[in-house]
């Protein structure tokens, strides 16, 4: 089966099917899938476990790199198959399960994750599931459009399952570099210093006795949702772009700017779009994803290079790249998320981080994971670890959204903190940009306030910090109001009248 696909001819006895390798889990047993941002991710062998699951009483501690595909995460809560996931997930019904504490979730650093496992802060694995384009003559394994944690999860698991996606181009193998970082206390630098350096090899190796199965798929990745921009992404976009041409006016960068990090999803691929329309040339980016506009930025001209962890597009830019994969080849690496997102490289390059928030506050505390403080939504991913180390951190929001804009994304004291005001360089909004390198907190509430919040609640807010300086302080605040928008919300589904007591 596949010969090209198997070099090894050790492996051609281990071909299982994906319903035998899910009964080799057992009950409370640790297991780390590849898969970033739905890239990469376990197509077969999840997907039997969660079936199997549904029948039976069994669960796992799922590690992943990210997010999965499809409807694997979804399949896997609903059957009561997981007892604890880390350290990222996007699926609404796991995220239900996860906010009912009927799932456990650890919410990481993605930069972090393969650290604990390395320095066995973490349970040991026992299982690693990994997604391979093939595998090479000496039982290595060669990733396909994700290589996340993948490395670590092949390196530290007692035993290893091999998913050969047959649906992914042998012409993919080559755009991998695959390094893992030593144990510590004996740690060499991660040489890379530009985002096209080569520092490791371009499979991930293996120990072939620990395979126990080769499993084969052929479904692709599960595309990623994307939109056309709208009239707020455009408007924040612009904000950006007007921004970077000043600060290239200024002599603080060149047309070329510094590498470009964006989180994921519609806001944030919608403003990197914005770049095409800028004045900027030979641009580059040192990413965690690569997504739909990492490939028009290429197309236009404007983009010579990209690296990240994965590759998630839409499903028209999917069958564009495999159809046409040979013009982008050279234009792109895909490295551990330990590395594409290491602080040591991220403070080295100076990269420029491009985030999404859910809310920030006056003084530019950044939430971009928890809902009212409490609800969970997606998890940090890697804004934190590009937040905290990179030459400028960004987030961008709208300033208001839902029917009659019943909910401001600025508002007086953040319900969660996942970026805090001394990581916090830029907020954007539609309504405008705030420039907060240089300010005291009293400087940029005021700042932010008159540029970034929606008119609907300017003047609650101006009203908020002006009594709140009466108080005094180095960060003015009325604590029995700070959270009575979001106490509102609750209470009457709307921040538009902020209660105050």
């Amino acid at each position: 089966m596949h010969p090209n696909r198997i070099l090894f001819e050790d492996y051609q006895k281990k071909i299982i099917t994906a319903t035998e390798a899910a009964g080799l889990f057992k009950d409370k047993m640790v297991v780390g899938s590849s898969g970033f941002t739905k890239a990469g991710d376990s197509k077969a062998v999840l997907p039997a476990f969660a079936a199997r699951a549904a029948n039976e009483h069994i669960g796992i501690t799922l590690i992943t790199g990210a997010s999965l595909g499809h409807t694997t995460d979804t399949d896997l809560a609903e059957a009561n198959a997981l007892y604890k996931r880390m350290p990222f997930q996007v699926d609404a019904s796991l995220r239900k399960k996860i906010n009912s504490g009927d799932v456990l979730f650890i919410d990481q650093h993605l930069g972090e994750t393969a650290e604990l496992l390395t320095n066995k802060h973490l349970l040991p694995l026992d299982f690693a599931v990994i997604e391979a384009l093939g595998v090479d003559e000496n039982g290595n394994i060669i990733p396909t459009t994700s290589i996340g944690n993948s490395a670590t999860f092949a390196k530290l698991a007692d035993k290893v399952i091999i998913e050969i996606n047959t649906s992914i181009p042998l012409s993919f193998k080559g755009i991998h570099d695959v390094i893992i970082p030593d144990a510590y206390p004996h740690r060499n630098v991660l040489a890379v210093t530009a985002p096209d350096t080569r520092i490791g090899i371009t499979h991930i190796p293996i120990d072939p006795e620990k395979v126990v199965g080769i499993v084969f798929t052929e479904l692709p990745d599960s595309p990623a949702s994307t939109a056309e921009p709208d009239e707020k992404t455009i408007a924040i976009a612009n904000h950006l772009v007007s921004f970077f041409e000043n600060e290239v006016k200024a002599g603080r960068l060149t047309p070329s700017l510094l590498p470009l990090q964006a989180g994921i999803g519609k806001v944030a691929n919608a403003v990197m779009m914005g770049f095409q329309r800028g004045n900027f040339e030979h641009l580059t980016m040192y990413s965690e994803v690569l997504q739909d506009s990492t490939f028009h930025l290429i197309d236009s001209g404007k983009m010579d290079f990209a690296s990240a962890s994965s590759i998630t597009v839409s499903k028209p830019m999917y069958d564009h790249l495999i159809e046409n994969f040979d013009r982008y080849k050279d234009k792109i690496v895909l490295r551990p998320q330990n590395v594409s997102n290491a602080a040591e490289v991220i403070r080295r390059l100076g990269v420029i981080g491009i985030n999404t928030a859910i809310e920030f506050d006056i003084y530019g505390n950044v939430n971009s994971t928890h809902l009212s403080g409490t609800k969970m939504m997606n998890g940090i991913g890697g804004s934190g670890d590009f937040a905290r180390n990179a030459y400028l951190s960004i987030f961008v929001t709208q300033a208001a959204s839902k029917e009659g804009n019943s909910i401001s994304h600025v508002v007086p004291m953040v319900s969660h903190v996942d970026h805090c005001e001394h990581d916090v360089d830029i907020l954007v909004t539609e309504q405008g940009l705030a420039d907060l390198r240089g300010l005291a907190p009293r400087e940029r509430a005021k700042v932010i306030i008159e540029n970034c919040v929606h008119p609907d609640y300017k003047e609650a807010l101006r009203s908020y910090y002006e009594r709140a300086c009466q108080r005094g302080g180095h960060t003015p605040h009325i604590l029995e109001e700070a959270f009575s928008w979001h106490i509102n919300l609750q209470k009457n589904g709307s921040m538009r009248q902020p209660c105050t007591v």
